[in-house]
């Protein structure tokens, strides 16, 4: 949610804003309304004191005699009855209309963010790793990966596309990538785990942004909760509607949760395979902290993340993401981008976004500076570290030998009760 005073006192710099995202200019639109909710109020408020005012100099007026005065009184007294629930009407549905608007409104970038229309435009910052080189022509993990016990056949039959079953070691794998990932970020990274809810109300995704702009990707059950699409909903509102103190902060908070996400806008998209499925698991960095701490919490949040990466010795590139490719809420975004050697590219497995106040305004989270009386919003932060289908792909495509067998990387043998490579059955 945008700050209304910032649209108030210069709607041209918001506008700016708006046209580095690509949308057209709203913020003097904006500012009329506002300003015309604003009178409303300010009549209804008056128009509230007033009738106090005259009912209470009613019986002054009938104490000293006063008929005519009183009945004057009376008379005022009655017309401003009838007359305000139409300005409460009118404040409420102007109220509304203004903050439907603030909410359909994507995040502004940072000032150091690339422009550009789409991923095409996004800027690498850095690479680590070699890719391998094979002696055998590398294959795709959807064709190699089902006599290893990744079964899709079987998931369709009861799901239906985009779902899969993992069985024997492959499960196996799936569940030691998930606990290295949870046991690195809560240890060494200082990320304290939660195992938060997996439905959530309305208001905890219209908070993180996700509601009401992308509710044809989600599902919603039928009491009206929703799967979180991601932990970031629930650790982040875990500071829904409170008052933090300056010395707690930062929070930063980490969790292995599944994530549901109905995928309506990725039609034709990796339909084969597991990078992208309906249900998956990831590990969550969520960061709750000052606005001078952002900066420092996203290189953190990037370095947790590159971390997991570097420990499973999987070749990845860093990318700023332009303004044309960054999420709703977000207002700078790092992708990390994993080699996978079937498709000769780098494909995402991490975004990193710091938000700003944004996300806190939607769930009204605060911070009381030390010695100050009054309260200012948080900043938000991120993060995937990581998502635990894309980087089992990673590992398969990577570590596939020329029999189809897959060796275990090294970091993940203590995990894997002795098995130091996948056969095929």
């Amino acid at each position: 949610m945008h700050d209304i005073r910032i649209i108030r006192e210069n709607p041209p710099a918001f506008d700016a804003g708006l046209a580095r995202r690509g949308l057209e200019p709203l913020g003097t639109l904006i500012a009329v309304e506002d300003a015309r909710w604003r009178a409303v109020s300010t009549a209804l408020q008056e128009g509230l004191a007033r009738r106090n005012e005259a009912s209470k100099a009613i019986g002054a007026a009938m104490g000293k005699g006063d008929t005519a005065t009183a009945e004057a009184l009376k008379a005022e007294v009655a017309e401003l009855k009838s007359r305000l629930p139409e300005l409460e009407a009118e404040e409420k549905a102007l109220a509304e209309a203004v903050q439907t608007r603030l909410a359909a409104i994507p995040n502004l970038p940072a000032a150091d963010v690339p422009d550009g229309a789409d991923e095409t435009d996004n800027r690498e910052e850095h690479r680590w790793g070699t890719p391998r080189s094979f002696d055998f022509e590398p294959r795709d993990h959807a064709d190699f990966g089902p006599a290893l016990g990744l079964d899709f056949e079987g998931a369709a039959a009861m799901s239906g596309a985009r779902f899969a079953a993992l069985r024997g070691p492959m499960a196996r794998l799936h569940r030691a990538l998930a606990q290295f990932m949870l046991d690195r970020q809560s240890g060494a990274n200082g990320y304290t785990e939660v195992n938060p809810p997996l439905l959530v109300r309305s208001e905890a995704l219209f908070g993180t942004g996700q509601l009401p702009k992308f509710a044809e990707d989600l599902f919603q059950t039928t009491d009206g909760r929703w799967l979180i699409p991601t932990a970031e909903v629930s650790l982040t509102n875990l500071v829904r509607e409170q008052i933090l103190q300056e010395a707690e902060l930062p929070l930063r908070f980490t969790a292995l949760t599944p994530c549901f996400r109905s995928e309506a806008g990725s039609a034709g998209r990796d339909t084969r395979g597991f990078i992208r499925q309906h249900q998956f698991e990831k590990v969550e960095l969520v960061a709750i902290c000052t606005p001078e701490q952002a900066a420092q919490e996203h290189a953190h949040m990037v370095a947790a993340a590159e971390g997991i990466l570097q420990a499973l010795n999987l070749p990845y590139r860093r990318m700023l993401l332009c303004t044309g490719d960054m999420g709703f809420a977000a207002a700078k975004t790092f992708d990390l981008e994993v080699w996978l050697p079937s498709q000769n590219t780098y494909r995402e497995i991490s975004s990193v976004s710091t938000c700003a106040d944004f996300q806190a305004r939607r769930m009204n989270s605060r911070y009381r500076p030390e010695g100050e009386k009054g309260t200012r919003f948080v900043h938000t932060l991120n993060g995937s570290g990581l998502a635990v289908g894309r980087t089992l792909v990673a590992v398969l495509e990577n570590y596939q030998n020329a029999d189809g067998s897959v060796s275990i990387p090294p970091v993940l043998q203590p995990y894997m009760g002795g098995i130091d490579m996948l056969r095929p059955a």
